[in-house]
């Protein structure tokens, strides 16, 4: 109980770091167009920053171990979830964009600051297990999804900077390669700036949103429930019936890095894809703030029903 309330706190943080981004566009000191800047910004440099810095970490078994638990979550959630979704999109009539705003989650934007806040630097790494593995994902189900492609391009996947960021990372932790010392905390300085930038454009994507339309539309928060409630619960069931929780000394706590990502709010790529693919991106947007908000109270209620049943 005591880290759901730490998780709490944290997210209240982060939400006052979200108040920021949305004050500097009323104000009009920003334009919320000025977002796009911030997200290219997070997306080309920071986020690959902060996955290369996660894996400079000496290697050691208990990293390894670390390393191959959280990937198997990752991939058995992941995989199950997603046939989860697609059953609840033909019970409840989900379109594309309702899809994918219940199975993605805000993993990179939002889940490293968070781990990185309450465990420490050291623990992104096993984040970066379900970030990985979300990208293969975003960049084969939900493109092709979005886009009405009926073939898969492996181009795509492995040229995404974030898979590159993480080929790179992985190499630097298997060799051992030095990195100078500059180098190396430069790119932990850019890494560190992934919360408050990230957190900056969710303000100025709100302040720029119809929150009158947004409170008032009741098909978003059924969403947001099968986003923030319903999705976090299977995955709960499915991590309970695995046996993944005793596989390894401090799996827990390993899985609870899991479990943030599952309970987060709907991934920022939902709304890119649309805009990019001709869907509605201003519905996923609405999708996106609704979840966002409503998570301050959501995620540390997952977290609590982990921590009692796990």
């Amino acid at each position: 109980m005591q880290i759901s309330i730490l998780l709490a706190q944290q997210i209240v943080k982060l939400f006052l770091m979200i108040l920021v981004g949305y004050i500097l566009v009323k104000l009009k000191i920003l334009d919320s167009k000025d977002s796009q800047v911030i997200s290219k910004i997070l997306l080309y440099a920071v986020l690959p920053c902060s996955i290369v810095s996660a894996f400079l970490v000496d290697i050691t078994p208990d990293v390894v171990e670390g390393l191959k638990l959280t990937l198997v979550a990752a991939v058995l959630l992941q995989t199950l979830l997603l046939l989860c979704s697609h059953i609840l999109r033909r019970i409840f009539r989900l379109d594309e964009v309702e899809l994918t705003s219940v199975y993605y989650s805000n993993t990179g934007n939002l889940i490293l600051p968070i781990v990185s806040y309450m465990l420490g630097a050291d623990w992104i790494i096993y984040a970066c297990s379900y970030l990985c593995v979300q990208t293969v994902f975003l960049w084969s189900h939900c493109r092709m999804l979005l886009s009405g492609a009926k073939e898969f391009h492996l181009k795509d996947l492995l040229l995404n900077i974030n898979m590159i960021a993480v080929f790179v990372g992985l190499f630097l932790l298997i060799t051992g390669f030095p990195v100078p010392e500059l180098l190396g905390s430069t790119v932990d300085t850019i890494a560190a700036t992934v919360g408050p930038l990230s957190m900056f454009v969710i303000g100025m994507l709100i302040a720029d949103s119809d929150l009158k339309r947004i409170f008032t539309n009741p098909r978003i928060y059924f969403i947001s429930f099968l986003r923030l409630i319903c999705l976090p619960l299977l995955g709960l069931v499915i991590l309970k019936i695995s046996g993944l929780t005793v596989w390894i000394e401090g799996a827990k706590t390993l899985l609870m890095i899991t479990c943030f990502a599952v309970a987060s709010p709907t991934a920022t790529s939902v709304t890119q894809f649309c805009l990019l693919y001709g869907h509605d991106s201003r519905y996923a947007g609405e999708i996106n703030v609704m979840t966002t908000l409503l998570s301050i109270v959501s995620m540390p209620m997952i977290i609590a029903l982990f921590q009692i049943f796990l």
